[in-house]
């Protein structure tokens, strides 16, 4: 079956003509698998956690599963799988664990290529424990890391190095084990914030060679819900600000208060979805299959939209072209245009694209440009959708 018949947003019509989103990068269009994984929850075992009647048993028994299959879609376990309300406050939340076994003067690397969710929750360190925060510089040329001036930060008190999986911004995949590498090399912890990464490669943290990652399922066709992985003796030690009462086990110690139990059974329902799509004996075969093809798409796509924008007068490019490692997320602006004016009349054609520094403010600010026009591509993205795309851009383009 057509992957597109299972979303009900692409049914939607704006000015007569129908919509084809391309906000993907900033949230993705929900199937319906997923909807109906959430109200069955919420209609049919609705309660809280680790009690001795029926629903509390099904809650826990559908957290579990949800464990499970986010284990299978990043390559860890389930007792490595943590929830919480989005990765910005996971995030948050696992800084202040790993700040209390830091000393004044301890350092943290971060990158100017990154979201300001993995760079914010780790300069809170600074006013709170006195870390200091090293930042990595991005090459605007190629739109990557430069690793060799990270690799130069690296000190005998850097006690983390915090990057992201890819850029939300500019589409940039970053040479995670080449960070992992420098990370053990220095006796560091490395924290990898795979929201932007996660919809459009397959994630396996053993592979990457990471301490902690997280992710968020809104942005890879599920719900508003973070998920934080981290190795197990990690979760399980670390000093996580917690209830006394609360469980003391690993994942469950890294979460705080009653969870948001539908979108952690809609996340694993999102993961069975993109599964079904694959073939294989497990479903970690199925997914590998779901990525792989969605990749080569995602990789046809992006060269066309490449090579038809880079084309145009008035359009400036940001990032690495198709031949480099990068998502299917592409930012450009037209002189004389702000993206905002740009995303509105694209709007009028029923082409929904997202606007502004996408909280990669410092990327925006290397380029010295107020805001980027970012077009994303998704499973349910069409070669007509993007000619259709294209055309328009085109059209505003050539406005005087």
């Amino acid at each position: 079956m057509n992957i597109r018949n299972h979303f009900p947003a692409l049914q939607r019509t704006h000015h007569e003509k129908p919509v084809a989103y391309f906000d993907a990068p900033g949230g993705t269009q929900v199937p319906r698998e997923v909807a109906e994984a959430m109200s069955d929850y919420l209609f049919h075992h609705n309660a809280n956690t680790h009690w001795m009647y029926p629903t509390s048993a099904e809650t826990d028994a559908i957290l579990l599963s949800a464990r499970e299959a986010m284990a299978d879609f990043v390559g860890g376990s389930a007792s490595e799988i943590a929830f919480g309300a989005n990765m910005t406050t996971l995030a948050f939340h696992l800084s202040r664990a790993l700040g209390r076994m830091w000393d004044e003067g301890d350092e943290v690397i971060v990158t100017e290529l990154d979201h300001h969710a993995n760079i914010a929750p780790w300069r809170a360190l600074q006013i709170e424990r006195g870390i200091v925060i090293r930042t990595a510089r991005m090459i605007c040329e190629s739109g990557q890391i430069d690793y060799g001036h990270l690799e130069q930060l690296v000190s005998p008190r850097t006690k983390l190095i915090a990057v992201g999986g890819a850029s939300n911004a500019i589409g940039t995949i970053n040479d995670l084990q080449r960070v992992a590498s420098i990370a053990r090399a220095a006796n560091a912890l490395f924290f990898v914030d795979a929201v932007h990464l996660a919809p459009h490669e397959l994630i396996d943290v053993r592979a990457i060679g990471c301490d902690f990652l997280a992710c968020s399922a809104y942005k890879f066709y599920g719900p508003h819900i973070g998920i934080l992985w981290g190795r197990f003796e990690l979760l399980e030690t670390l000093p996580f600000p917690k209830l006394l009462p609360a469980p003391d086990t690993a994942p469950e110690r890294a979460e705080t208060g009653t969870q948001n139990h539908e979108g952690i059974a809609g996340a694993g329902a999102t993961v069975d979805f993109l599964a079904s799509f694959g073939e294989g004996a497990t479903r970690r075969e199925r997914l590998a299959g779901f990525f792989a093809g969605a990749h080569e798409e995602g990789k046809r796509f992006t060269r066309m939209l490449w090579d038809a924008l880079t084309a145009m007068p008035r359009v400036r490019m940001y990032g690495p072209p198709p031949e480099q490692p990068r998502t299917p997320t592409i930012s450009f602006t037209i002189d004389g245009m702000h993206a905002d004016e740009v995303s509105r009349a694209l709007a009028k054609e029923a082409l929904f694209a997202s606007s502004g520094d996408f909280y990669a403010a410092t990327v925006c600010e290397r380029y010295a440009a107020d805001a980027f026009l970012r077009v994303g591509c998704a499973c349910y993205t069409t070669e007509e959708e993007v000619r259709r795309l294209i055309d328009a851009v085109a059209g505003i383009a050539r406005v005087k």
